[in-house]
This record gives structure tokens, C-alpha cells and sequence, in this order.
């Protein structure tokens, strides 16, 4: 029993430190990412979990032997370090208003308590006045082109629309579990929401994904009515591989190119919310992962065998599709990410603020790794009512006509606490 207990606290210590700072290097990045997302956006749970282990075992065997005496220093290292995980996690309430304050956006709930009843529930997401329409074709194709709507159960009229694209690398996913704490948020107070599928790598090759996608917006704008929807105020959101889609998205408004059969449907978008995402598809800022990633086969496996350097590539880069008529966005990046580097989200915003016309905010969380937000936190919590506060601000200034809040004029300057690129 003293053994084990040596070993869980041992496993306990590596999952907190990578949590802290994780395992840096391409061939780490998705075990990293696993155990930092889980433990972070989970620490409360688990230093209940950390404390009861160590108090039942020094009820039970005392601290007599040097082994009992190493489980528990590694049990106080491991509260120590889930601790600080949660006190950063609690800051990035502060983080998102700063961020919307940055671009002349109020957040009226910044510095409310968190909701720990909430954070406790992680995976708990239906809501009684929220209700969900399953499997909705939005194109012929099967299963890969259907969509589920969330709403509200008195179905207000002209309620402002939200698309959310799934992630998971181009080659995997559901719309069935990602962006569900914010959608339902959403719902509960009137939005029409939208989770969509799309077609997946390696069967499909760029630009299928974006095609369907922009197949799903207009399909949205066109039957979102039935469920209340006002087809007029559509926003998109996604994180990872939908954040990249989602920026994408919102930067080819009604390219024909991009709408074959339908060159005449309306895809614009009134504001983006891409979270965590990819944004250089060729490696045009030089970062060291970015380069890896552009190099790797999972490049291929998204554009094609076929594909060419750099054509191919800029097409599918929302860097290459910067323009001044971008519609408001709301970038968000976990400055512990390592699956895309925070250090490419700094470098899209940047060159966005140089360009657009509209407001471009940046909220980086600090100690937040990737794919944070899947299930309710307590920074998963903050961030969701903020974003809900950016696109409330928005569909407020399109509904009276008003001219969007100047965009910011000062230089960007990133924290500099993170991987260098």
C-alpha cells in the first residue's frame, strides 16, 4: 500500500508540473496536451482528490518510513502546484475583460463571483429552458453534413445566431461535444446556436472543409427563422481546427471560389471568435512549430498529395486572407498550448489589427492549454460569459446602426512569458 501510494503521488507530482509548464517538443505535444488540459481545467477535483489520498494514508499508516514520508511531500507539492494552477485559471476573468476593454467593449460580469456550483458539474451541459434539434441536414452527404440547433425554449423572435465548428486536426471530431458550454450559455438567454459537421481529412482535401462549412452558414441564414433565429446577425465561433475554419470563415465572405453552386448565397459573417486556432498554413511567420507542422504529413493529409508550395498552402492560411472589411473578431489563446503555439495567435492578431477596419481582440490566458474550454471550469466558465459579452456588444452595434468601436492604435505587445517561436 505504501508503494502505491509512492507511485499515485508520483504520477500525481509529473501530471501538475506538466499542467505548470508542459513538456515542450512536437513529439510531446499531444500527450502534453492531454494531461495538462485535463489536470488544469480540472484542478479543484483533483486536489480534493490529492488531499483525501494523503489523508487516508497518514490515518492509516502514519509517516513512519521513508517512502510514506516521500508520498506525502510529493501529495503538499502536487496541492502546491494545483493551487497556483487554480488561482491562474481564476484570473482569466480579468484576462478576457481586459482583452474587451482593450477594443471598447464592456463586460458587465467581470469580477462577479465565480460559480463553483458550475465548475463542480464540469461535464454537465442541458439546461431546462434550452432545447436541441439533433441531425439536421444542411447539405446532401450523410452524417458529415448535418447540424444540431440549440435554443430557447420560448423561441424569441430575431434571436442573434452563433455557428460553432468543431476541431480535431481537419481528421477527427463531433459536433456532439465541443463548444457546448457556450452555445447552451448562449441559448439560455435567447441566441440561436449551431453545431456543425463537415467533411473530414484525409477522404476530403482543402477546400472541402470550408465549402461545407459555408454551405452550413447559408443554410442557417436562410431556415435559422424557424427557431427564432434572425438571419441578419450570424457570428461564428470554433477552437483548434474550427478556430482556424471559423477565421476562415470569416475572411472569405461570398468568394466564389470558395462557393461552388451557390456563388450567389450570402456566407458573411457578422463577427469571429476563433479560439486556439491554426492561422499560418504556410509558414509565412517563421515560428519553429509552425514550420514543423507545415512539414509534417498532416499538411498533406489536409491539402492533398497534389498540393503545392506555397499556392495550395496561402489558400488555406487565414493569414493570406487578412482584409481591411474582416468583421469584428475575438481571438483567444491559452498562453500553455501545445498543440498550436500561442506565439501564432500573437502574430494573426497583429497583422489583423494592421489591416481591418473593425475591432480585433486579444484575450491570451495565461496557463491555459489547448481545447480548455470542451467542459465547464472555472476559467471555462469566465471565458464564456465574456465572449457573450463581445458578441452582445457587436449584434448591439449593428442593431442601431452605430459605427463598431475604433480599433486599437497602440502596438501589440504580447506577454512575454511563453515559447519563443
Amino acid at each position: 500500500m505504501t508503494s502505491r501510494f509512492l507511485l499515485r503521488q508520483a504520477v500525481n507530482a509529473a501530471l501538475t508540473a506538466n499542467a505548470l509548464r508542459p513538456v515542450p517538443g512536437m513529439w510531446a505535444s499531444v500527450p502534453a496536451f492531454f494531461a495538462g488540459w485535463l489536470t488544469s481545467e480540472l484542478a479543484p477535483q483533483q486536489l480534493g482528490a490529492t488531499v483525501l489520498d494523503a489523508a487516508v494514508h497518514l490515518g492509516r499508516h502514519g509517516a513512519s518510513t521513508r517512502t510514506d514520508r516521500a508520498g506525502l511531500a510529493l501529495a503538499a507539492l502536487s496541492a502546491a502546484g494545483l493551487t497556483a494552477t487554480m488561482v491562474s485559471s481564476r484570473r482569466a476573468g480579468r484576462e478576457m475583460a481586459d482583452a474587451l476593454r482593450e477594443i471598447g467593449v464592456d463586460d458587465p460580469g467581470a469580477g462577479s463571483p465565480i460559480d463553483w456550483r458550475s465548475s463542480a458539474r464540469p461535464f454537465r451541459m442541458r439546461r431546462d429552458d434550452v432545447v436541441r434539434v439533433s441531425n439536421l441536414e444542411y447539405a446532401p452527404g450523410g452524417a458529415r453534413f448535418r447540424v444540431d440547433i440549440y435554443h430557447h425554449r420560448d423561441t424569441p423572435p430575431n434571436a442573434p445566431m452563433l455557428l460553432q465548428i468543431h476541431g480535431g486536426g481537419w481528421v477527427v471530431g463531433s459536433k456532439d461535444h465541443q463548444g457546448l458550454p457556450l452555445m447552451v450559455d448562449l441559448a439560455s438567454r435567447g441566441w440561436v446556436c449551431a453545431a456543425v459537421n463537415y467533411p473530414l481529412s484525409p477522404k476530403a482535401t482543402w477546400p472541402a472543409h470550408l465549402i461545407a462549412i459555408k454551405r452550413a452558414v447559408g443554410w442557417l441564414k436562410e431556415n435559422g427563422g424557424r427557431f427564432g433565429g434572425d438571419p441578419d446577425f450570424l457570428a461564428v465561433t470554433g477552437g483548434s481546427a474550427g478556430g482556424h475554419l471559423a477565421a476562415m470563415v470569416a475572411l472569405t465572405a461570398n468568394d466564389p471560389g470558395l462557393q461552388p453552386g451557390f456563388e450567389d448565397v450570402d456566407t458573411s459573417v457578422a463577427a469571429g471568435v476563433p479560439m486556439y486556432g491554426a492561422y499560418d498554413f504556410a509558414a509565412e511567420t517563421g515560428i519553429r512549430e509552425v514550420r514543423a507542422r507545415v512539414e509534417s504529413k498532416i499538411s498533406e493529409m489536409i491539402l492533398g498529395k497534389g498540393a503545392r508550395f506555397p499556392e495550395d498552402y496561402l489558400a488555406a492560411s487565414p493569414l493570406a486572407k487578412l482584409r481591411a472589411d474582416a468583421p469584428p473578431f475575438l481571438v483567444v489563446h491559452g498562453s500553455n498550448d501545445s498543440v498550436l503555439p500561442v506565439t501564432e495567435a500573437r502574430e494573426f492578431v497583429r497583422r489583423l489589427r494592421e489591416v481591418s477596419s473593425n475591432p480585433v481582440g486579444y484575450a491570451e490566458l495565461r496557463g491555459a492549454q489547448h481545447a480548455f474550454d470542451i467542459f465547464h471550469s472555472i476559467r471555462t466558465d469566465q471565458v464564456i460569459r465574456a465572449i457573450g459579452a463581445f458578441l452582445e456588444s457587436v449584434r448591439a452595434s449593428a442593431a442601431s446602426g452605430a459605427e463598431p468601436a475604433e480599433r486599437p492604435r497602440t502596438e501589440f505587445s504580447p506577454s512575454t512569458d511563453s515559447r519563443a517561436g
